[in-house]
């Protein structure tokens, strides 16, 4: 009697936590560090006002953090429903609870792919023409939980440089996301500085997406002055994510809704993603374990 007793305390449970989940009045979203907060909240209302309708949300709360960290906390503490992430952030939430939130989707290119690149950006009139001319000179990194501004970079330039990165550079540092380190380039406060891509496109454009583009876009950065030095290996496109408290009706119902997007407002797709991408493509957990193993050898959760 005690065990079937326990199971219908269980069912019961889940099935308040479903009723929880349906009812959601309030639907909260935290958006990566990187570009300055109006932008980002800029950015992002066209994307509230399309929840609220879809949804009947009484209110879309919207979090710019002022780093990747804080959108990572706000999940695993449940501060958040849903956010996009670069993978080598989601790969800190998994390691930290791999329970925590499920990937729904993840951003197409224009030629169908999804992934993108880390590149090293420098002013051209520094003489820096490959990583290698870049010894014994400064190298800029976004954040601790990019996967493009930093994990990437502190593990795959040493394949082209035959050195760890705090010996081959004369100092590494972090610039608070990667607006403000492609601006660190272009003041001359860095001689190098690690930037996310699509690698696509044209150079004169800043490529088809990425932060480079987005300068570009919004004409703080001429790009006839900088100089591609360094390109990584393909690297898997960060995912949309949603807390999975919220159970399995809601990422459905957003993956839907997503789904539909580009084709329903493009000018907002196109702001939420900073660029000219295709659409978004189903992702689940294994299409990030390189991503995860890598962080955990790395830097850890």
């Amino acid at each position: 009697m005690l065990k079937k007793a326990l199971f219908a305390a269980t069912a019961l449970f889940a099935l308040a936590g479903a009723a929880n989940a349906a009812e959601l009045k309030e639907f909260r979203i935290g958006i990566l560090g990187g570009e300055n907060e109006t932008d980002r909240l800029r950015n992002y209302a066209c994307l509230a006002d399309h929840l609220r309708q879809e949804f009947g949300f009484e209110k879309v709360s919207l979090f710019p953090a002022a780093d990747y960290d804080g959108v990572i906390q706000g999940l695993l503490g449940g501060t958040l429903d849903f956010a996009e992430l670069g993978a080598s952030g989601y790969a800190s939430v998994y390691l930290k609870d791999p329970k925590a939130v499920t990937p729904i989707l993840t951003t197409q290119q224009k030629d169908g792919s999804t992934g993108y690149h880390s590149i090293g950006l420098a002013l051209k009139s520094s003489g820096i023409k490959t990583i290698k001319d870049a010894k014994g000179k400064k190298l800029g990194y976004a954040d601790p939980d990019s996967t493009s501004g930093y994990l990437v970079p502190l593990t795959q330039i040493p394949k082209d440089t035959g050195m760890p990165n705090d010996k081959f550079f004369a100092s590494t540092q972090f610039n608070g996301g990667h607006e403000n380190n492609l601006l660190a380039a272009y003041d001359g406060k860095v001689d190098v500085a690690v930037d996310d891509s699509s690698g696509i496109g044209d150079f004169k454009d800043g490529y088809t997406s990425g932060t480079f583009r987005k300068e570009v876009d919004k004409g703080a950065v001429d790009p006839n002055k900088l100089v591609e030095v360094w390109r990584s290996p393909l690297i898997p496109n960060g995912p949309l994510v949603v807390r999975n408290a919220l159970g399995e009706e809601w990422q459905t119902k957003l993956a839907a809704f997503f789904t539909a997007l580009p084709e329903k407002d493009h000018k907002c797709f196109s702001a939420v993603e900073g660029g000219d991408y295709k659409g978004y493509a189903p992702v689940k957990h294994d299409f990030y374990n390189a991503v995860v193993e890598v962080r955990k050898a790395a830097i850890g959760g």
